[in-house]
């Protein structure tokens, strides 16, 4: 029993479907759509890990190929990290003969939403042998204990209440509740 092919690719069990991306990367590849299913590709196969340590959060891209230059690391509305960048295609000469292309071109980018414990103003980034380091540091907890001065029977009270004028004799709130 002859093993069906799809698209050109042999399964290796029964269970192995193959790659939506692919698909869509060989259904208009030569179509107009061929750019938007290559650009979409590129955007999806960019692999970001990241982690949470007990000072930072560390992010790792893997961006083979490129250098610093071809990366762009940013903060945009408030706290948003947003990773881009562009693979450039290679020249195709005539000469050549291409059996396969799998690496994809054209822009990229990834975005995540940082904690508010996130220090923006500390913020490091570094490519080296294909993989984007971006580092994070955690702002210190400021102590969540504080202390509140407590005033005697004679002394005025405490900042956090004050005595009301009239003659009900009950404190006052300020307006608030």
């Amino acid at each position: 029993m002859a093993l069906q092919t799809v698209f050109g690719r042999r399964p290796n069990t029964f269970w192995d479907v193959p790659d939506p991306m692919e698909l869509m990367v060989t259904l208009f590849d030569n179509a107009p759509a061929g750019s938007f299913a290559r650009d979409a590709r590129a955007v999806a196969s960019t692999s970001v890990d990241w982690k949470e340590t007990p000072t930072e959060h560390v992010f790792k891209a893997d961006l083979p190929g490129l250098r610093k230059e071809d990366v762009k690391v940013q903060i945009e509305d408030g706290r948003t990290l947003s990773i881009s960048g562009k693979r450039e295609k290679e020249e195709v000469e005539q000469t050549d003969t291409w059996h396969r292309v799998e690496r994809s071109s054209g822009q990229f980018m990834r975005k995540f939403r940082l904690p508010e414990n996130a220090n923006l103003d500390q913020i490091t980034a570094k490519v080296d042998s294909g993989v984007l380091t971006v580092v994070v540091p955690k702002m210190e907890k400021k102590d969540e204990k504080r202390s509140i001065e407590v005033g005697g029977h004679e002394e005025k009270p405490a900042a956090i209440t004050t005595e009301s004028k009239a003659t009900s004799g009950t404190p006052a709130h300020d307006g608030q509740q």
